[in-house]
């Protein structure tokens, strides 16, 4: 996910100074917000904003059964539908005839807030969380937690928590000078309640559309070793996928430390040798590209360029 907006600015003028909280209380309140988007009825429209790009998008999530269903819609330009059912995801591109179909193993399939219970554990050993001031969103009260690095190997946040369900309302990601690199902020949401079970359908898909059936698969004894990523960022996972037409295989190692997580992709580096390495920036997301031998290596993630650097730079064959 993830310009600071003139009503924060003038409640942050008008309340008291924020007060760091205790990990315990903090880690709790950060689980409330996990718990929430992924137990919930709700429905919404929120705005993604990256540098001078907006994005406008509609999410509809319902848990039956056990089952969890997420529809997420974009309404804004070229248009996209991407539908989950649990570990089920399947991305719907009507201008190109396209449907993109991926099994993923449990827990791996990406879901909206990307935070986890587990995943969460650690997370006061490298970030610093205040309570921020209370602010109104989508016509809900919100409490807010400022989250703040304790090294340049990560970003800052910003979230704005439904006071009454825990759901993530507004979130911001800021670099080391407090600038707003990416936020998302519901404008419109209803949590509980009936939701229209018509809302979870995509649009049809006629017979002549591309199926690209996303073969993945755990990578278990992976060729690659790991030796540079920054403290605090653990493997969550290890996969290989293989969905193109000439049935290469991509690498896709997954690193977190709770917040922020960074994607490796590994594939050969054929008919790519005279690209350059280097860094690169996809919006708000930071890339770096690096060419070694017969492969290619593209780390990304909401992170700064040195901890990518630093992740690519470590890759090397297993012994």
């Amino acid at each position: 996910m993830m310009h600071r907006w003139l009503v924060l600015i003038a409640l942050a003028c008008a309340l008291p100074a924020a007060h760091a909280q205790a990990p315990a209380d903090a880690l709790q309140r950060l689980q409330r917000v996990a718990d929430a988007a992924q137990k919930l009825d709700y429905s919404g429209v929120f705005v993604y904003q990256s540098g001078k790009q907006s994005e406008t998008s509609r999410i509809t999530h319902i848990v039956d059964g056990g089952t969890e269903y997420e529809r997420l819609e974009v309404l804004d330009g070229s248009p996209r539908e991407v539908l989950r059912v649990n570990d089920e995801v399947k991305c719907y591109l009507p201008e190109s005839r396209l449907l993109i179909v991926e099994r993923r193993r449990r827990g791996q399939a990406v879901s909206f807030p990307a935070l986890t219970a587990e995943g969460l554990k650690g997370v006061t050993n490298h970030y610093v969380i205040t309570k921020g001031p209370s602010a109104r969103i989508a016509g809900l009260d919100s409490d807010s937690l400022v989250i703040k690095p304790k090294d340049g190997w990560r970003y800052g946040h910003r979230l704005w928590v439904d006071a009454a369900s825990g759901l993530l309302l507004k979130a911001a990601l800021v670099d080391e000078r407090g600038e707003v690199l990416e936020s998302f902020s519901f404008t419109e949401l209803r949590i509980g309640g009936p939701v229209d079970r018509a809302s979870l359908k995509p649009h049809g898909v006629e017979s002549d559309w591309k199926v690209h059936d996303v073969r993945t698969a755990d990578a278990g004894a992976v060729r690659w070793q790991f030796n540079g990523q920054p403290p605090g960022f653990l493997k969550v996972a290890d996969m290989v996928r293989q969905g193109r037409g000439d049935g290469r295989e991509v690498g896709h190692v997954m690193f977190s430390d709770g917040l922020a997580t960074v994607s490796v992709f590994i594939e050969p580096a054929a008919g790519r040798n005279k690209l350059a390495s280097g860094a690169m920036t996809l919006g708000a997301v930071n890339a770096y590209k690096r060419i070694a031998g017969d492969h290619v290596f593209i780390v990304m993630g909401d992170v700064p360029p040195a901890a990518l650097k630093a992740i690519a730079e470590g890759i090397e064959p297993k012994k």
